[in-house]
């Protein structure tokens, strides 16, 4: 059974379950064979819906903030990671009864809190988030290790006498990376904090693995887990995010309308900034089913949305056809960081979220309303 775009809501998301599946094997595989633990990075893709399905695969969810803390907890109840640039005061204690492990951005949050974790009588593992000052992350926007970067204590800042009651250290250094990548920040992770590793339990590995795209070298990631494994005696951790549904769903949108201004122009009920906000961040262009670059098909269309954004441009594509209002557009690889960062700018609603598999067909799982507009005001 193929997925019938004709016949689904639009726009909508949908993941297809079996393709999400294939990832969790692929990551399942590596923890049987590693031992390490690999958790959901919530940050890209908090469909909790799929969450009992997820957690048959994973060891946990990793989280930025209470509210993913507290998702995690109620919605896979597994092991829950929590790591922020910075806490607040009024939400810390609930923070502590959802965590199991907690992260700290700096030594002077460490000391804020630490006695708070003590006197909790709650059983958290608590670390620091290090920056070793090395990435290869090209842009900017991503790079953690950039220049003045907020995230995490350099070895110049670290503050060996502070480390009574941290039981881990904690780094962040990859986006869409492979194990290449990995492989050279471990090396940097070694040479400035290896001695400190030596009086730990655990070493989290960040996120940023592209560990599910076709042509990631798993053997590499492997040796990399075992180097810390076998050096320091230290459980690692890898959090993922995009790589638990690397292209593993769809975004499915149509035609609403057609003009020409010095090209062929379509308007979609898909917008940019509201539904793929990622297209103007990163910035890049998403595959569409059907679709060639620009000139290489008959007809070459740029797709915009419905919002009065001048910016609000998913692309340039060339067709086969000429594309009349109705026609449905599909792109893929669009539950990553869409459905998390998604936005209802000049009242546009949301796309429904549907799941796809073979045995029960398409489901929709939650669609949008007015409401979800006027309930984010006041």
């Amino acid at each position: 059974m193929a997925i019938d775009f004709r016949q689904t809501p639009s726009p909508c998301y949908i993941v297809d379950e079996g393709l999400l599946i294939k990832n969790l094997e692929i990551l399942n595989t590596v923890e049987r064979q590693t031992g390490c633990k690999i958790l959901l990075a919530q940050k890209a893709f908090s469909m909790f819906s799929l969450y009992p399905l997820m957690g048959r695969y994973l060891s946990g969810v990793a989280s930025s903030s209470l509210h993913e803390a507290r998702l995690g907890r109620e919605e896979m109840d597994k092991e829950v990671h929590v790591y922020s640039p910075a806490y607040r005061e009024s939400e810390f204690d609930e923070i502590l009864h959802v965590a199991d492990h907690l992260v700290f951005n700096s030594f002077s949050q460490w000391r804020r809190f630490r006695d708070r974790v003590k006197q909790s009588g709650q059983p958290v593992s608590c670390g620091i988030r290090v920056n070793p000052e090395y990435s290869e992350v090209a842009a900017g926007l991503y790079n953690p290790c950039a220049p003045c970067s907020r995230m995490g204590v350099t070895l110049k800042n670290f503050e060996p006498d502070a480390l009574e009651g941290l039981e881990g250290l904690h780094f962040h250094t990859l986006c869409e990376q492979n194990s290449d990548a990995l492989e050279h920040t471990l090396s940097a992770v070694d040479e400035k904090f290896g001695r400190y590793l030596k009086q730990m339990k655990w070493i989290n590995f960040g996120g940023g693995h592209h560990i599910t795209r076709p042509d990631y070298d798993l053997s590499r990631l492997r040796r990399c887990i075992r180097f810390m494994q076998d050096k320091y005696d230290l459980q690692v951790y890898l959090e993922p995010g995009e790589a638990v549904a690397l292209n593993a769903g769809y975004l499915v949108g149509t035609v609403l309308d057609v003009m020409h201004n010095g090209m062929d122009l379509a308007i979609l009920d898909l917008s940019a900034t509201c539904h793929m906000p990622d297209v103007l961040e990163m910035p890049y262009r998403p595959v569409l089913i059907g679709a060639g670059k620009p000139g290489e098909k008959s007809f070459t269309y740029r797709l915009g949305g419905p919002t009065c954004l001048a910016g609000d441009v998913i692309g340039d594509y060339s067709f086969d056809h000429r594309l009349r209002p109705g026609d449905r557009l599909v792109f893929c690889d669009m539950v990553i960081y869409s459905m998390v960062k998604n936005n209802t700018f000049n009242g546009v609603g949301l796309p429904s979220i549907a799941v796809f598999n073979e045995t029960d067909g398409l489901r929709i799982v939650k669609s949008f309303s007015y409401k979800d507009f006027k309930s984010r005001l006041s």
